[in-house]
């Protein structure tokens, strides 16, 4: 799928890339080999639709205990110096920062949708038997895998841009206190647990459909899902 996604689609809750065509299969010897790779796809593309729909409402990574992307150590983020200016001290900064990060988040994860889409529908899955019965978040760890770091080019534009818009002075005020970063380094920051966010977004889905496969409304999921359960 090479067109973008747009924001209205991701939300809307259709579905945005068309489940393979394949007959439900009632017990887990019907479906062979092709039926376990038809079943990573069917179980990565739900889980991702469901992840970006939540990721890109309003607040949506903000609100995400999972996907929130937190401040680096130099803007007074986790393991942040002790001393550090008495502007980057105050809740008031610090929640503006947090919350205009967290915006530009969801802001360049639009960009990654189609990456991830195209993935689910493309790659090549050497062992699909092992996926199936794998851990909670086995299908999504193998295409954070096949992806790499096409996620974080895809992310790192998107991700400054915004940061840009955003900005009605708060960045540069911090950065300007702040020693050891400035802007390309909140950029990759940012871009790196924005990436690390929706993985997180995804696995969590993928889990919730292994635990209870009828919720994806999916024969071949609840087929095979419902089994190994």
């Amino acid at each position: 799928m090479n067109a973008m996604i747009s924001r209205r689609a991701l939300l809307g809750g259709g579905c945005i890339l068309p489940l393979l065509a394949l007959p439900g299969c009632s017990t887990l010897g019907d479906l062979g080999g092709f039926g376990f790779e038809d079943a990573i796809r069917r179980l990565l593309t739900i889980s991702s639709q469901r992840a970006f729909a939540n990721l890109l409402q309003d607040e949506g990574f903000f609100q995400d205990d999972l996907a929130r992307v937190t401040l680096p150590p130099q803007l007074g983020g986790s393991g942040a110096a002790s001393i550090l200016s008495a502007l980057l001290r105050t809740s008031s900064v610090q929640n503006q920062l947090l919350h205009l990060v967290n915006k530009a988040a969801a802001q360049a994860a639009e960009n990654a949708a189609p990456i991830v889409y195209d993935s689910i529908r493309n790659m090549t899955i050497t062992d699909a038997v092992s996926i199936v019965r794998g851990g909670q978040t086995a299908a999504t760890a193998y295409l954070e895998q096949s992806i790499g770091d096409r996620i974080v080019s895809a992310l790192f534009p998107g991700v400054g841009n915004a940061l840009r818009a955003l900005d009605s002075g708060i960045i540069s005020r911090a950065l300007g206190a702040a020693t050891g970063i400035n802007f390309s380094g909140l950029q990759q920051d940012v871009t790196q647990k924005t990436a690390r966010g929706i993985w997180n977004a995804i696995g969590r889905e993928e889990a919730s459909i292994r635990a209870n496969p009828s919720s994806a409304n999916d024969p071949v999921l609840t087929g095979v899902f419902g089994v190994l359960g």
